[in-house]
């Protein structure tokens, strides 16, 4: 079990930590419509990072983004089938995947769950454990390393603090005051 010292986990729980971002319509409401749908998905909301707002990474003509992390805990959670549940809070909020990487109402990554491994398939659910790119992005690093400083990225074996500070990534990324 990785070393968290934010938070107390009771033995048996698994933690997954992610990502939520959104830049289409009102950011902040879909942030929290999102999160909602998570702890109503008989989830247990550990922490939840600040809200912040950054600059789109990949494709920079279009709007600014909210992002924040957050880290949830329940009995027998099983990776794919939580996936599949972000999949679908995505859908409900009328998240359009016609074209990647565009603008959205809102994006639910999930970045790590617990120190596991995975490159996978089930069903329609692809995934890719932990996150091929978050240890690339400030937007994802920031929020994390706010709220799990001292976790350990179970590939790379390094802290988030310490991905968070060697990172190339100079992209702008502040606390959201609307």
């Amino acid at each position: 079990m990785q070393e968290r010292n934010d938070k107390e986990i009771k033995v048996g729980n698994q933690v997954a930590y992610l990502s939520l971002g959104s830049n289409l319509g009102d950011r902040a409401a879909s942030l929290l419509r999102a999160t909602t749908a998570i702890i109503t998905g008989n989830l247990h909301m550990i922490a939840a990072s600040s809200i912040y707002e950054t600059d789109p990474v990949d494709y920079p003509d279009q709007p600014q983004f909210l992002n924040m992390v957050v880290a949830a805990a329940g009995e027998s959670l099983d990776p794919f089938s939580l996936l599949g549940f972000c999949q679908e809070i995505e859908k409900r909020l009328g998240r359009d995947r016609s074209v990647p990487k565009a603008s959205r109402t809102i994006d639910i990554d999930l970045l790590m769950f617990d120190d596991l491994i995975v490159d996978g398939r089930r069903g329609t659910v692809d995934l890719i454990l932990p996150h091929p790119r978050m240890h690339l992005r400030r937007f994802v690093l920031r929020p994390m390393a706010e709220i799990v400083p001292n976790l350990k990225h179970p590939v790379m074996g390094k802290t988030i603090a310490n991905l968070l500070d060697s990172l190339g990534d100079q992209s702008v990324v502040r606390i959201y005051r609307e």
